[in-house]
């Protein structure tokens, strides 16, 4: 007897979302964009706006740079965003220039286009849209406020921009000449009431989901559970582009009012999942200054200002360098989902909140809302360290955070928090053991190395052996005795 096959039934595709956002003078609304088309995949190939390159779709090298604006009391914020690895409806409700919007239409050049031409900071030009883009952002926020461009600044602005003809000395001649040119002003009134039209309108249905409200993104994502939430996106781009991973379904929470900020209490601060990493990493500098430096050093300026503290901290990367620091303060999440009604909460500390790689205590139904950081205690000292192939705008290989009280020379307290040496970040509790109660000497330190160079057993891989990753654990925490102990020059930012 023949069998007759029956085809499984497929689930309906979901409801296309709407994607509004303006450009060039007008608002665009490109219809049926699946939730995981890139940015630059919007521009290049369905709107034929080329002005924008592929570099590496990776977010890396910042050929792709555009420059996004939302309104924000009245007036426009604007971030370089490296649109290769940014959902295309991230965007939705916001104000887009890439690098053919710049000139006027009689062909006079931009200020940032001019001094790149008077400059010569175009070599092969490949990389030229990405880095005018920067400086465009950098133009908006400084020069046509009436600041001055240093040489920190420029280099910060362009931190995610590569130029494989080494042309940076005339870029950054460029950047530090920009002056502002009142006839080249952007017109802010009429994009600001175009945006604030589309500001009220949330989005809880479809394939792409950006509720508003906290209470909202909780109920949507005990909804949808098998949806992909995302902020920044800029881990979650990679699986798109580099992955070839499809996501059928997103929630953004960027746009939820009560995870965009930094709370401060007398003995904590509460950074809400939707703070990007550079007003997260400013906060936290704010207590300890020694985090500044360490913060410029985790990504490119494009990624600091998209991707999230409480994403990083989601995502769980056991190479991601914010949770190493955030283990050595005692940092602790704050879980919520909406459960029979009403919203719920659960604390975790950091250090218990990964359960294998990429693994974490997180529920279907759960969304990370905040991270708690508390406050530094009276005679806390602090290091935090990160070994990579390139200095700046690079992954580590091995990140180290070392919070010390130290009380008539001996260790009262230690907390250390390691990263790049397991399947998660971690704490390296035995070597933490072995230094509380004990002088802070060579002695002690000697112990303390052998015991962290014992306590990990990390894989060897194309960023570092396992026996150099061994080895760098016991000299970072040599480093923190030297800096603790007032050693001077022990930073490469010292020898600067």
């Amino acid at each position: 007897m023949s069998k007759t096959l029956v085809s499984p039934l497929k689930s309906a595709p979901l409801p296309s979302s709407p994607l509004r956002f303006w450009h060039r003078g007008q608002m665009m609304n490109p219809g049926n964009v699946p939730p995981d088309r890139t940015l630059l995949d919007l521009l290049r190939e369905d709107l034929r706006l080329t002005a924008t390159k592929e570099g590496c779709a990776a977010g890396d090298c910042g050929a792709c740079t555009v420059v996004v604006a939302e309104a924000v009391n009245g007036r426009l914020q604007y971030r370089a965003v490296n649109s290769c690895i940014k959902p295309a409806h991230a965007i939705d409700g916001q104000a887009l220039w890439t690098a053919a919007d710049l000139a006027q239409s009689d062909g006079t050049l931009h200020p940032v286009q001019q001094a790149m031409v008077a400059c010569h900071g175009s070599q092969c030009g490949f990389c030229t849209p990405g880095f005018v883009m920067s400086l465009f952002a950098l133009y908006q926020r400084t020069v046509a406020q009436g600041q001055t461009v240093d040489s920190h600044r420029a280099h910060e602005a362009l931190s995610g921009n590569l130029c494989r003809c080494t042309g940076y000395r005339p870029i950054m001649q460029a950047a530090c000449s920009l002056e502002a040119d009142a006839a080249q002003a952007v017109d802010e009134k009429p994009i600001v009431a175009a945006l604030q039209k589309l500001a009220a309108t949330e989005k809880t249905g479809g394939n792409y989901l950006r509720p508003n409200t906290l209470s909202a993104l909780l109920q949507a994502r005990a909804q949808h559970p098998q949806a992909q939430l995302i902020a920044g996106a800029t881990d979650a781009g990679l699986w798109i582009t580099q992955g070839l991973r499809r996501l059928p379904q997103i929630i953004d929470l960027t746009r939820v009012a009560e995870l965009r900020r930094v709370e401060r209490y007398p003995h904590h601060i509460a950074i809400g999942a939707a703070v990007n990493l550079q007003d997260a990493f400013e906060a936290l500098a704010a207590d300890r200054p020694v985090i500044a430096p360490f913060g410029e050093r985790f990504a490119g300026w494009p990624v600091r200002q998209s991707g999230t503290l409480g994403g990083n901290v989601a995502n769980g990367s056991p190479i991601g360098d914010s949770m190493p620091l955030l283990i050595a303060l005692g940092a602790q999440v704050v879980l919520m989902a909406w459960r029979k009604g009403r919203a719920v909460h659960r604390h975790v500390p950091l250090d218990r909140f990964y359960t294998g790689y990429r693994q974490s205590l997180l529920a279907p139904d759960e969304v990370l809302a905040w991270v708690v950081v508390p406050r530094p205690a009276p005679g806390e000292w602090l290091g935090a360290y990160k070994v990579s192939k390139r200095q700046e705008d690079d992954i580590s290989a091995v990140c180290l955070a070392v919070e010390l009280h130290v009380e008539g020379g001996r260790i009262t307290a230690a907390r250390i928090g390691a990263g790049g040496v397991a399947a998660t970040p971690a704490r390296a509790v035995k070597t933490e053991a072995a230094l509380i109660g004990q002088p802070w000497n060579e002695a002690t330190l000697a112990v303390a190395q052998q015991a962290i160079q014992q306590e990990f057993a990390p894989l060897s891989d194309l960023r570092a052996s396992a026996d150099y990753r061994r080895r760098i654990l016991g000299q970072l925490l040599r480093r923190a005795w030297l800096e603790s102990t007032g050693q001077a020059t022990v930073r490469l930012e010292d020898l600067a």
